[in-house]
């Protein structure tokens, strides 16, 4: 066991508690951080939503004022773009 890192991610279930990581490994291009869950499993979560990770400088001169980054604004509406397209070539499917 390695030193405990704390949950920062806002969304997380485990944000701001405290988790003693097994490992750290890169899988599939994600730094990622193996710890061992209330039930003993081993599970991961991306070592950017701890303690581990330097502070997001994005947040510290946004200052809480901004939310979302420009890019994650753009990602969110290609996502839902892509959305509503799957969910219109259901309906058709189910029309004919």
């Amino acid at each position: 066991m390695t030193a405990p890192v704390r949950v920062t991610h806002p969304f997380h279930p485990l944000f701001g508690q405290e988790i003693a990581f097994v490992e750290r490994r890169v899988h599939w291009g994600d730094d990622l951080l193996f710890y061992r869950d209330h039930r003993g499993y081993v599970t991961s979560l991306p070592t950017r939503w701890t303690s581990l990770q330097d502070e997001d400088l994005f947040l510290v001169v946004s200052a809480g004022r901004s939310h979302f980054r420009v890019t994650d604004l753009i990602d969110l509406a290609s996502l839902i773009t892509e959305l509503q397209f799957a969910l219109r070539a259901l309906k058709d499917r189910h029309e004919l």
